[in-house]
């Protein structure tokens, strides 16, 4: 039996309402009325994501058609599909799946987006700025990889021949993952309103992790569904890639945590990863707290002498990494630096050696 990892400190300042309960694979935990919970397996890291059954109805030319909205969609993988055809089988209660709704365009969220649309005739709802990143990625254009992946880090201080040119030869990743798209979408916004099964979902955008991250609220329910944009256990991945070189990443994503603090207290959050938690306010918080905790221990270090976003890594993580862990951890570490930078505490130089580097300002 997998141990589970144990608590930390910040962990336990939040309510789990469901305690230690998980779904089977291929099964669902209802958490609210109407509301099914789907955890599948991840082959990284991170090892799970959570997935989100609603109960929907919607008006189609042959009348009120009954069914259910997916919220995410895992990887393109063997595995996954086969925990799909579980779900499928046992837990849709007879019924088809009517729309596809993707918080954003990271694989684990949309990677089987188009299998489940074709497979249901169902439409994708997501963003514009994420449906048009992802079918960019798609044809493997861009990002997570490549000769522009390799010059970017490369010119943050990450020149090891050997981690380049694996940096370099990755340029599948992403079709990998997700190998094909919708040739449409319905457009999700700041302030949608989507009826779902009756109730009303109110649309948040967030920044900084993904393009145009949309999560979704019920007012009626006081449930949050949270995407990657508050996680209960760790913080959100905040990075600067090459396709935008000078993103104040970092910034745009506090900002639009905040965007979360006029919710109940006692909202309910339903996170990508982790467990359903109750304590919204208080993560916000902690969240701040953390980037804020890393930013003064990043300008303390730059103050000592000018560094490089691959040399700010071990300042920011204090465990050993893979190269796909240090992709990662070098798009946060420019994040962090360009908070910094921003903000005028950081100066940034092009050195004769071709790195950035970030010196204190005086």
């Amino acid at each position: 039996m997998k141990q589970k990892p144990p608590m930390n400190a910040l962990e336990t300042q939040l309510h789990y309402p469901l305690g230690d309960a998980l779904p089977a694979s291929g099964r669902c935990i209802e958490v609210a009325p109407g509301i099914k919970w789907i955890r599948m397996a991840l082959p990284f890291a991170l090892d799970h994501i959570n997935l989100w059954l609603l109960r929907d109805r919607i008006d189609t030319d042959q009348g009120v058609c009954e069914g259910w909205s997916v919220v995410d969609c895992c990887i393109s993988r063997p595995e996954a599909k086969a925990q799909w055809e579980e779900v499928f089988a046992h837990e849709l209660e007879g019924l088809p799946i009517l729309r596809v709704i993707a918080t954003h365009m990271h694989p684990d969220h949309i990677g089987l987006a188009d299998w489940l649309c074709q497979r249901w005739n169902a439409d994708l709802w997501i963003s514009a700025a994420d449906y048009q990143v992802a079918r960019h990625a798609v044809m493997g254009a861009n990002g997570f990889g490549g000769e522009r992946s390799a010059a970017f880090f490369a010119a943050h201080g990450m020149t090891d021949p050997g981690s380049v040119d694996q940096v370099r030869g990755r340029t599948s990743y992403f079709p990998n993952l997700v190998p094909s798209m919708p040739e449409s979408y319905c457009r999700l916004m700041d302030g949608t309103l989507l009826d779902i099964g009756g109730r009303t979902w109110r649309c948040i955008s967030g920044y900084g992790h993904a393009p145009e991250h949309i999560a979704l609220y019920c007012e009626d329910l006081r449930i949050l569904i949270g995407g990657d944009m508050m996680l209960p256990r760790i913080s959100t991945n905040v990075s600067v890639y090459e396709q935008e070189p000078l993103a104040n990443a970092l910034r745009l994503f506090l900002d639009s945590i905040d965007k979360f603090k006029p919710l109940p207290e006692d909202t309910l959050t339903l996170p990508a990863h982790g467990k359903p938690f109750q304590g919204l306010h208080i993560r916000i918080q902690q969240l701040h707290d953390h980037h804020r905790e890393r930013l003064d221990d990043l300008l303390l270090a730059c103050t000592d002498k000018p560094l490089s976003a691959f040399d700010a890594v071990p300042v920011l993580f204090k465990r050993a990494l893979d190269l796909h862990q240090m992709t990662f951890a070098m798009g946060e570490s420019v994040a962090h630096l360009h908070a910094l930078w921003f903000a005028k505490k950081l100066q940034r130089s092009l050195d004769s050696d071709g790195v950035y580097r970030f010196r204190a300002v005086a």
